[in-house]
């Protein structure tokens, strides 16, 4: 597995931890970066946590509008976590192409979710992604 996808994979649990304990996932982050007792967070897992915890609303407005069917509530929570992680890379992170976002979220939720999750997160990041500058230039 790449540096980056293990990083994807760490920043998901960060989030998904967080959720399950209804806890900030910027507290749950300081708190795995202090213990040897879990796995170390590499520095791209830090910060994709700590941009999704900054644009969360706007994140979720955005996965709102595109996501077909569900509620960012009511989405399993390996998916949600995805979607905001793969739109978060997907207007704030310069260096990873679109592609490259999406189908890391893709192989994540092949992994990690249900069996229709992957073509439902390739879905709704592919939409984002068609409105992916016009959503850059009003940041």
């Amino acid at each position: 597995m790449r540096a980056r996808t293990k990083a994807r994979k760490r920043a998901l649990d960060i989030l998904f931890e967080a959720e399950a304990r209804a806890e900030a996932p910027l507290e749950v982050l300081a708190a795995r970066r202090e213990t040897d007792d879990a796995p170390p967070v590499q520095e791209y897992a830090g910060k994709l946590v700590e941009g999704v915890a900054t644009h969360l609303e706007r994140i979720d407005q955005l996965i709102a509008e595109h996501a077909e069917g569900w509620s960012v509530d009511r989405m399993p929570a390996v998916d949600r976590g995805l979607l905001r992680i793969g739109v978060y890379e997907l207007l704030w992170v310069d260096d990873v192409d679109d592609p490259v976002a999406i189908t890391e979220a893709v192989e994540l939720a092949r992994t990690l979710s249900t069996d229709d999750s992957p073509r439902y997160v390739n879905g709704v990041l592919g939409q984002i992604s068609d409105i992916a500058e016009h959503l850059r230039a009003t940041l």
